[in-house]
Order: C-alpha cells, then sequence, then structure tokens
C-alpha cells in the first residue's frame, strides 16, 4: 500500500526494506557502494511509500566549500575531480563555488569569504583570501586549506598549503630544451593584472630561466598567441613555452597556419586528453592528487580542531611527446 509522501521518511524505507538508514542514504548518494540486490530493495521500498530517492545532505556528512575559478582554468575542474572522487569514500559533502581568476582581477585577494554557514571548512584555490576575508574565517572558526596559492610577504595565508613545485616544472622544461640546443626561450602566459601576488607562471619562468634566455609574452586572446608567436621568433626565440596546455594548442594553430613559424618547438603545461592528442610536449601536474590531498587536510582538521599549517609540494613530471625537436 503507498504511503503518503508528504509523511513517509528515510526511516520508513529503512524499515520496509530491512536495511540501516545509512544504507538508504548510501543508495541516494554513493549507490556503486551498495550491491544491486539491496539496491533493487530499498528502491522498491521507497517506490511503494511514496518516497522519492533525491540527493540531499548525506546523513552525518561534513559539507566542505570549495572556491576556485573553475570556467576560467579547466585544470581547476580537475582538482575539484580529485576531491570528488576522496569525498565519495569519506563522509564529505562539496559546495562548489566558481569566482573570479585572480589573473584577472586588479586586486586579486578575495575579500568575500564565499562560505555558508552550514560549510565546516574551505579548500580555497587559485586565488589568495584578503584580510578581510582572513579575519572572518577566523571569527566564523573556519578552516582554509589553500591551494595552487604561494604564501609570500605579499600574499599572507592562514593555514595549510598544497603546491605543485611549479619553479621545478619550469626546470624540467628548460633541462630537456637545453638538451635539444635550445637558449632562448618565448614565454607564452595568461595576461597578470596585478603583481600583487606570485603567480604559477612567475615560478615556472624562473625554472625556465635557468637554462637560457626567456623572453615573456602576455596574451589574452588566439590573435594574442599567434602576435606573441611571431614576436618571439623575430626575437631570436627556438621554443615557445606556454602557461597551459590551452594556450599551447593556440600556439601549434599558429604554427601550422604560419608554415615558415614550424622549426619551433612548443612546450605545454598539466596534460590531459588535449596533450596527448596533439601530440605536445609538456609536464604533468598531479592536479587529481592537490584536490584529494587538499580535501584530506580539510577534514583532518574539522575533524581534530587542531590548526595546521605548513605547505606540501607535489611533482610534476615531463611528458616528452613530438612537439619539440633539435634547434
Amino acid at each position: 500500500m503507498r504511503g503518503n509522501p508528504g509523511r513517509v521518511t528515510i526511516y520508513d524505507v529503512a524499515e520496509r526494506a530491512g536495511v540501516s538508514i545509512s544504507t538508504v542514504s548510501l543508495v541516494v548518494n554513493a549507490p556503486h557502494r551498495v550491491s544491486p540486490a539491496t539496491r533493487e530493495r530499498i528502491v522498491a521500498a521507497a517506490t511503494e511509500l511514496g518516497y522519492r530517492m533525491t540527493p540531499g545532505r548525506r546523513i552525518g556528512a561534513t559539507r566542505i566549500a570549495v572556491a576556485a575559478p573553475f570556467t576560467a582554468h579547466p585544470s581547476y575542474l580537475r582538482r575539484l575531480s580529485g576531491m570528488l572522487l576522496r569525498a565519495r569514500s569519506a563522509a564529505a559533502d562539496i559546495i562548489p563555488y566558481d569566482i573570479d581568476s585572480a589573473a584577472s582581477a586588479a586586486s586579486p585577494l578575495l575579500e568575500t569569504l564565499p562560505v555558508r554557514t552550514d560549510a565546516a571548512g574551505l579548500v580555497l584555490m587559485g586565488v589568495p583570501l584578503g584580510g578581510a576575508a582572513r579575519r572572518a574565517s577566523r571569527t566564523a572558526r573556519v578552516p582554509v586549506v589553500h591551494v595552487d596559492v604561494v604564501p609570500t610577504g605579499r600574499t599572507a595565508v592562514d593555514g595549510p598549503v598544497v603546491l605543485v613545485d611549479d619553479r621545478r616544472g619550469g626546470d624540467l622544461i628548460g633541462t630537456h630544451l637545453a638538451g635539444l640546443g635550445h637558449r632562448s626561450f618565448g614565454f607564452v602566459h595568461d595576461v597578470q593584472v596585478s603583481p600583487a601576488y606570485v603567480s604559477s607562471g612567475m615560478l615556472r619562468a624562473e625554472g625556465l630561466a635557468q637554462h637560457g634566455h626567456v623572453r615573456a609574452y602576455p596574451a589574452a586572446s588566439g590573435s594574442d598567441v599567434s602576435e606573441a608567436v611571431r614576436r618571439a621568433a623575430a626575437d631570436g626565440c627556438t621554443a615557445i613555452v606556454a602557461g597551459h596546455d590551452q594556450l599551447a594548442a593556440s600556439v601549434l594553430g599558429t604554427l601550422r597556419a604560419e608554415p615558415h613559424l614550424r622549426s619551433l618547438s612548443v612546450v605545454g603545461y598539466d596534460d590531459g586528453d588535449l596533450a596527448q592528442a596533439l601530440d605536445l610536449t609538456t609536464v604533468r601536474q598531479p592536479l587529481e592528487e592537490t584536490g584529494r590531498v587538499a580535501l584530506e587536510l580539510a577534514l583532518g582538521i574539522v575533524s581534530t580542531g587542531a590548526a595546521r599549517g605548513g605547505v606540501t609540494r607535489l611533482e610534476p613530471e615531463l611528458v616528452v611527446r613530438d612537439s619539440t625537436r633539435p634547434a
């Protein structure tokens, strides 16, 4: 007999199906963790009672807010995917917030804390907190874990930081290109409006500069990239290093359109499906791993209440493909 939908609860479904309420919750939020037979029994019980099996907040789950420029930089979506995979086996719910990229802001510090009152912690990626937001996090006792934010005198950071070693990434590229005889590098990167923070690109350029002369060419669009490539070639650069694989794809597009530039070597950064499809030499970042580590740090602080700091550095890896060749 169908029950009254307005009165049926998860407890009624659990009793009808002969399981615990946590098992019913798993069927809603993580069905892969429940056997097919049990899933069918729970769904049948819910259908008979008129209970809607819609995802919601998991019972006993810790809510972690995650703020990053997701739509501006696909690499942050990969970091988020690492967090989501970890959250499937942890008692955690992820609340994503899309924010503006620090590179496009005249004042890159985030002054408004993007946390709902029911979030126990915040993972902030790519954008530092300003003074007002840091004070707000302390007042609200919301622990903050930073990802891809370099703590310096210009950028104060409370709590732990998870970074991929970008200076090491630039060093790996420089070592590879120098071994092929390249000594002058064009670094094509996103426009950074404010000098008030240290970006990943700055650190990569520092690592690259250990092996030759680096000329920087900011590019905000595809036409800017084409112009940057032409200028780099005219300036005597024999290799183009892009700030990320999407920029490298635009560089390769310019080389295809202008045959006299095809002798240039091209290196990207991040490594994913795009780099593989383009046969692009690039640096592989453990993006998903940074997300997993950040979530575990946030959950650890929330569960113990102990303040933590320090920097966790993960190592990048050079992936050599066909887009680099001897000078």
